[in-house]
């Protein structure tokens, strides 16, 4: 499709600097699973979430308490913090099978959780 417009133009522009400068274009994430872990009452919910294994995932983490609270895990290599009544996305890049423990630093008697991907 030709594009004749001064819009089309700049955009190519674009695409032919990053290329020159080594610059990536955005990863295509659409072909990542949507999960959604809600935090609430200083707990994970669902606690426990179930993801294919060597597939892309984005992990929508809701935070529904009134105070902040930090997805962390050391064996997923994430640590993001929660503003209390907002929510972060988690990119997770293909897994092997295996459980994968999360927790809330803010409350780590009560907000546990774990990934178990398959």
């Amino acid at each position: 499709m030709k594009i004749d417009n001064q819009y089309g133009r700049n955009i190519k522009a674009l695409f032919l600097m990053m290329g020159m400068l080594g610059v990536a274009a955005p990863p295509n994430l659409a072909s990542a699973a949507d999960y959604e872990i809600v935090i609430e009452n200083h707990r994970f919910i669902p606690s426990q979430l179930e993801v294919t294994a060597d597939e892309k995932h984005r992990l929508i983490v809701i935070n529904k308490d009134a105070t902040a609270e930090e997805f962390e895990s050391y064996e997923l290599n994430r640590e993001k913090i929660v503003a209390g009544h907002s929510r972060i996305t988690v990119f997770l890049s293909p897994m092997e099978a295996g459980t994968y423990p999360f927790f809330g630093e803010f409350n780590e008697e009560t907000a546990q959780g774990r990934l178990i991907v398959k």
